[in-house]
């Protein structure tokens, strides 16, 4: 990048890994007066690992950043990082702070597996060492449940409108299995998953040119004042102020082509540059 960048991150169905190669990257949350409880605290890691929650983030760098951004089926993390993920949610933390990875498997830290991938000459090369070890982790690790997978699936499925007790009967569940389940290996309730479903489904609509009233009704939204509640709790803008500013940022010539984590998806939005604008009005390079 030609400079400094600040990206306001929201809510979104999976969990984040970062390998990171060289430098760090500071993420904090964002500092809102509307919103209840503290904001995260900042953190300056080179490598990154999120869980899935309802409450925005801003990450900057120095406009330089090398690195592998992983994004998992939350029940996939499960496994992979072998710990209950209710321990992640709405947390940014040094992945290895989970404990190194059990076994004789070579890369028994994900600082050791991010170095490994920084010397490869090719991406090629990069992403045939990420496969075999997260194979190999996968083996190693706790399995999930086939129910946790199924309820995962068609909440993403219905885009987070399947009502709590219906999702537990279709799974052979009651309701408070389903929640324990979901707390452990999704990292929040079903109640909360779903609503950082819909709105990732209502920002793809918003984004689309749909207006925010029939957005509303087919994301499963009371109205639209319920929706804007919603969206200025899990992004801390309107719907209005975050269409308006992601349309203000014109696609880079060059470097990276999109800031969004899901390919097509709303879920970034580059950030003023001055301290405490929630959002830039004017144009610039992702």
């Amino acid at each position: 990048m030609p400079g400094p960048r600040r990206r306001l991150e929201v809510p979104i169905g999976a969990v984040t890994l970062l390998l990171g190669f060289e430098r760090p990257l500071r993420i904090s949350g964002l500092a809102d007066p509307g919103r209840t409880g503290p904001a995260r605290p900042p953190v300056s890691l080179v490598s990154v690992l999120s869980g899935l929650g309802t409450t925005p983030v801003v990450g900057e760098h120095d406009g330089r950043l090398a690195g592998i951004e992983v994004l998992l089926a939350p029940w996939s993390a499960f496994t992979l990082f072998g710990t209950a993920l209710h321990e992640l949610a709405d947390r940014t933390l040094d992945p290895d702070a989970l404990g190194v990875r059990p076994g004789p498997d070579r890369w028994r830290s994900v600082a050791e597996l991010a170095a490994a991938l920084g010397v490869l000459p090719s991406w090629r090369a990069r992403f045939a060492l990420l496969d075999d070890a997260f194979a190999r982790w996968a083996e190693a690790g706790p399995p999930s449940s086939a129910r946790t997978v199924r309820a995962w699936s068609e909440l993403v499925r219905s885009g987070g409108t399947v009502p709590v007790g219906q999702l537990a009967e279709e799974v052979g569940w009651s309701v408070r299995q389903l929640e324990y389940r979901f707390r452990e290996q999704i990292g929040i309730g079903p109640k909360a998953a779903g609503r950082v479903l819909r709105l990732q489904r209502a920002r793809a609509m918003l984004a689309a040119g749909h207006g925010q009233a029939q957005t509303a009704a087919v994301c499963g939204y009371y109205d639209q004042a319920h929706l804007s509640g919603e969206f200025k709790a899990m992004t801390g803008c309107t719907p209005r102020e975050f269409t308006a500013a992601r349309r203000a940022v014109p696609v880079p010539r060059s470097g990276p082509p999109s800031a969004d984590r899901l390919t097509g998806e709303p879920t970034s939005l580059v950030l003023a540059a001055g301290p405490g604008a929630l959002f830039s009005k004017t144009g610039g390079r992702r």
